[in-house]
């Protein structure tokens, strides 16, 4: 087996045990068992689990990024590469839910705090979309004139929570009830 295969293994694995049962119930051992390795393989791949959850994180995050820009383009207005990028985010959280529920821990874990704070405060290089977007929108008074934790929150928080709410099984999110989410999402946040 290839290397990058045997790393690719160890990372699903961990992937579907941190999805299922949390950073504390994905314990080397077992991320070893399931991906069918060693415990000492992992460890030629990862330093500790510290490093593998932060790889699984960027692998993750590079991956969604490069959906996100499949079909966006910078000559459209501010609203429509909006739509454009919370759609294909609310897409693929829907029908990865495994990832979407890694990510959610991830972001919402001590491991995800640098990550989330660089990224509304500007400070990392990984060129926000979203950050680039509500930044441009305020400048050209588009969006409300909130702080940009706030749009954060509002363009996005919901689309977290409607994801999450339809891999539960409380809402169906279809087509049509997609774009409306969307666009409430935009008129929450545009002036």
């Amino acid at each position: 087996m290839a290397t990058s295969e045997k790393r690719q293994e160890i990372l699903q694995a961990a992937l579907e045990l941190i999805a299922e049962h949390g950073f504390h119930g994905a314990p080397i051992a077992s991320i070893a068992d399931r991906a069918g390795v060693g415990a000492g393989t992992i460890y030629r791949y990862f330093v500790n689990k510290d490093v593998l959850i932060t790889d699984l994180f960027q692998d993750l995050h590079d991956k969604i990024q490069t959906g996100l820009m499949e079909g966006y383009k910078l000559d459209k207005s501010l609203r429509d590469r909006f739509i454009h990028i919370s759609t294909e985010l609310l897409r693929y959280f829907i029908t990865h839910p495994l990832e979407f529920r890694f990510l959610e821990q991830y972001l919402n874990s001590p491991y995800g705090v640098a990550f989330r704070r660089d990224r509304i405060l500007g400070q990392g290089n990984d060129g926000d979309m979203y950050r680039t977007l509500l930044e441009e929108g305020g400048v050209r008074k588009i969006v409300k004139d909130l702080p940009l934790v706030v749009l954060f929150a509002i363009a996005i928080g919901p689309l977290l929570t409607i994801a999450r709410d339809h891999i539960l099984g409380f809402v169906e999110l279809d087509d049509v009830l997609l774009v409306q989410t969307v666009h409430a999402c935009w008129d929450g946040i545009k002036r």
